[in-house]
């Protein structure tokens, strides 16, 4: 790798440095506010670079890409850790958690996160994969003392590693086939005659689309989500939610603009893919008695939805996926730190019974619950309709009837589960002890968010214009 190369890859490098310099002074130095004060700075710091250092090289030693739309989500990533660590800074001084560990990882997550959204590469594209997934290994079950996080961290892990497995295999046998990982020239040389897939590299794509289900909870492929969910502490699954899969669809974005007609022949199956994962969440998330493991079906839901966008294969369905894997971020990461703003020493609320009457003890929180829920539902007004609304018409600018029905039947069918928490909350008969205050780095974190998706709502154009401009 050159020096060149290395100037392009600035961003990600200070979050990795950074990460390790943090976890070096962490292991002598056991307070935690400077630690996490330096994290939030490091990730910041990369965010800028991102955005203010123009790269020497818009390629990165063939394997990444250091174009706008590269940096852009390196911006997103980065701001995310940066976010998740100040929704963590309680968890972590009250657990009694290694600040030094649990701030390089969240670092090098953010680090892996970024490099996958700009892999052009399928080698680039495992690495940055595993990268980010091992760092989620260890956070999701950091508290030690709680069973519920170990039994989490280990079915994540074992998920993972069969993900990982496809992963692998799916990429030998596109190798196999074409001779190159490089993602243009593959796509070529993979490409029969008669315009079809040679039979290995069909398998290998359907593989390393298995890894991906497995990945980013699509259907059938999702039953650990609702555990990991659960188990996970809420800002880590903040993070998980969001920046783990959203780097995923980025990735197939990037992938898609760069495969030509590759994935023709797997049409039938991601319409499949699609419908069966919209279906699923939503119907999963109907009978939920938990509130994380009801997003975690909604997340399930999203995914689907995303993936419809993903199969218009054009300017318009990648734009919508883009634009919606932003605001599906934004949305997850608030609801994820309302959570953890109310957890206390009884611990995260998460049953239904734990947010009965909550609104009349915090209504302030507790209103920004329900608009997060209702953007996720897609009320009109909100960034979550409008993210909707874009990869809906894309699809039906490519034909997509059928979907469309099915995503809208979906969404109609979420704003039955999502009204039920906002009606448990402001239930008067049933007033809920008081909770926490929340601490300001969370409130924070809450009102950026909230404002994010009230702006992104009633102004879409102004992030679709970005988009449009970046898009590889």
């Amino acid at each position: 790798m050159s020096l060149i190369d290395l100037l392009a890859l600035l961003p990600v490098l200070i979050l990795a440095f950074g990460g390790t310099a943090i976890l070096m002074v962490g292991a002598w130095y056991r307070e935690p506010r400077p630690l996490l004060a330096g994290g939030i700075a490091t990730a910041l710091i990369g965010a800028v670079a991102a955005g203010m250092v123009p790269p020497p090289s818009l390629e990165i030693a063939g394997l990444f890409s250091a174009g706008g739309y590269a940096r852009f989500f390196t911006i997103l990533w980065a701001l995310l850790a940066a976010a998740g660590l100040m929704v963590a800074t309680r968890y972590i001084m009250e657990k009694r958690l290694g600040a030094g560990e649990y701030v390089s990882l969240v670092l090098y997550a953010a680090a892996g996160m970024a490099l996958l959204s700009s892999a052009t590469h399928l080698l680039g594209l495992f690495l940055a994969l595993e990268t980010f997934t091992l760092a989620f290994y260890i956070l999701i079950a950091s508290n030690r003392r709680c069973e519920m996080a170990a039994e989490a961290g280990l079915k994540y892990l074992l998920m993972g590693a069969v993900a990982t497995g496809f992963m692998a295999f799916g990429i030998a046998l596109i190798y196999a086939s074409s001779g190159t990982l490089a993602l243009p020239d593959a796509a070529l040389r993979m490409t029969a005659a008669a315009g079809g897939l040679q039979p290995w590299g069909l398998l290998g794509w359907g593989l390393v689309l298995i890894a991906v289900g497995f990945k980013i909870s699509l259907a059938p492929f999702h039953l650990w989500t609702p555990d990991v969910y659960q188990g996970a502490p809420a800002p880590v699954g903040g993070l998980l939610a969001t920046g783990s899969k959203g780097a995923v669809v980025a990735a197939l974005v990037g992938m898609l603009s760069l495969a030509g007609p590759v994935w023709h022949d797997l049409v039938d199956l991601l319409w499949l893919l699609a419908a069966v994962t919209m279906l699923a969440g939503a119907l999963g998330a109907l009978g939920q008695k938990n509130l994380k493991r009801l997003l975690a079906y909604s997340s399930v839901t999203h995914m689907g939805t995303l993936l419809v966008g993903l199969l218009c294969q054009n300017t318009e369905g990648l734009a919508a996926t883009t634009f919606y894997v932003v605001v599906y971020a934004i949305t997850s990461l608030g609801a994820f730190a309302v959570i953890a703003s109310l957890a206390d020493q009884r611990g995260e609320p998460m049953a239904f019974d734990e947010w009965r009457g909550l609104g009349y003890r915090h209504p302030v929180r507790s209103a920004v619950l329900v608009l997060i829920l209702l953007s996720l539902a897609g009320l009109p007004g909100t960034a979550g309709f409008m993210a909707k609304f874009a990869v809906f018409q894309a699809a039906l600018q490519s034909g997509y009837l059928g979907l469309v029905l099915i995503g809208v039947f979906a969404s109609v069918v979420s704003f039955a589960f999502y009204l039920r928490v906002a009606m448990l909350l402001f239930q008067p008969e049933a007033p809920a002890v008081q909770r926490h205050a929340g601490t300001a780095p969370e409130h924070a974190v809450v009102a950026v968010c909230t404002a994010a998706v009230l702006v992104f709502g009633l102004f879409p154009g102004i992030l679709f214009d970005l988009i449009g401009r970046l898009l590889p």
